[in-house]
């Protein structure tokens, strides 16, 4: 499988924040003369995360290239004949997603494509889980008679004798398959290697400095002022975008590219290595775009403020974390942040997500039945779900490790 980047679904949507992804569409040109015809190799990846059938897609390509187009779902193998850029039906995909997938009223993808029969008729409709409104899509298009007489597998009936066209929202996948294969879940690491490696690193951690000691005011040294007039600059015009109680219930909805979080996280990414800008200064922004009580400021923060070198800066930042993290919801948004970073941002960091999850129970930002509970649920709530079961699997080995812990204690107590 060719790998491609993550780009948002609403490609218009500038936002690096933006909840809603997709693998970045990739293009294969085989054969030669009257063969000749393009492949996308990872059709099956983006409608995934369409939630919607790969086929449908593809023979949207095929009615608005006036092109034949072919499938091998078995294989997830899906052709257009001809020879196609991937610019051009990068375009197209961007025109599908807002004639099928997006919400015509909202303009969020998390709909589902219901079929409404009425006597002899069928209609195509969207049925958006956002906003709640249900909305036609272009029934005169050619791909409306393909879905009519292709819909999807396992269709659900509802009450009202309604087909649910897919049954899941815009990160639906199929079900977990026993014995699936999920990626690295200890790069190469044994359970027992991985534990010494844990206890070892654990007993080397100097003693965690109290969040009280702390200096969460401002530094008047003029070192610093220049630092931050440094850092603000171009910032001001910014900070009026988010009153006191103006972030509505912070569900996680806000996703637009000028909300306090957008803007928020951008400022961490520019600014986290310029000189005199640190844990101090970073909380510091956060209460002045007001969001530093909310738990969606910790989602933004981990995807703006780590690296690669994310178990070293956990260390670094961990006053902060302290600072921000201060309920049970904000810890699971802390792990969306890390699903996200993991998951999509840095793949290669999966096989490090046990050493990042101690490091972050080692701070005690990470409570054992918050992580142990994630650990157990696969959830779409911040990433697709088979990278939500990737990175699950891949922290098999410490939610081991806590188990083992704490069968430990019970027996020093007994």
């Amino acid at each position: 499988m060719a790998s491609a980047g993550i780009v948002n679904i609403r490609r218009d949507v500038d936002d690096k924040f933006y909840r809603y992804r997709m693998p970045l569409l990739l293009t294969k040109i085989e054969g030669k003369g009257n063969g000749i015809k393009t492949v996308v190799p990872n059709m099956a990846d983006v409608s995934r995360a369409l939630s919607r059938p790969a086929t449908y897609p593809t023979k949207f390509f095929g009615c608005e290239l006036g092109a034949q187009t072919s499938f091998d779902e078995k294989n997830e193998r899906y052709i257009v004949n001809g020879a196609h850029d991937a610019s051009r039906l990068r375009e197209l995909l961007d025109v599908f997603i807002d004639k099928f997938v997006l919400c015509r009223s909202c303009k969020n993808p998390e709909t589902d494509l219901i079929i409404l029969k009425s006597g002899r008729n069928e209609d195509v409709v969207r049925d958006c889980k956002a906003c709640g409104e249900r909305t036609d899509v272009d029934m005169k298009h050619k791909l409306v008679t393909f879905i009519l007489k292709n819909p999807p597998k396992n269709p659900k009936k509802s009450k009202k004798g309604e087909t649910n066209g897919n049954g899941g929202g815009v990160h639906a996948s199929a079900p977990p398959v026993p014995g699936e294969e999920n990626g690295g879940a200890s790069g190469g690491e044994s359970d027992d290697e991985l534990t010494r490696k844990i206890k070892a690193e654990a007993a080397e951690l100097s003693t965690e400095t109290k969040l009280a000691s702390q200096d969460w005011s401002a530094d008047t040294s003029p070192e610093a002022v220049k630092a931050r007039v440094k850092a603000l600059e171009g910032q001001v015009g910014g900070l009026s975008l988010a009153p006191a109680g103006g972030l509505g219930d912070d569900d996680g909805s806000d996703d637009d590219v000028n909300s306090p979080y957008a803007q928020f996280g951008r400022w961490v990414e520019e600014n986290k290595d310029e000189a005199g800008i640190g844990a101090v200064q970073i909380y510091q922004k956060s209460q002045e775009f007001g969001v530093e009580k909310k738990h969606k400021t910790v989602l933004v923060l981990v995807q703006a403020l780590f690296t690669t070198a994310v178990v070293k800066e956990i260390d670094t930042y961990k006053a902060l974390l302290a600072k921000l993290v201060t309920s049970e919801k904000h810890q699971k948004a802390l792990l969306g942040g890390i699903e996200r970073l993991a998951g999509l941002t840095h793949p290669e960091l999966i096989p490090s997500v046990p050493k990042i999850l101690m490091a972050l129970y080692q701070i005690d930002v990470l409570e054992e039945k918050v992580v142990t509970q994630w650990g157990t649920h696969v959830s779409r709530k911040y990433v697709d779900k088979e990278t939500s079961k990737k990175v699950r699997k891949a922290s098999e080995p410490f939610l081991k490790w806590l188990e083992e812990a704490d069968d430990d204690e019970s027996e020093e107590d007994a």
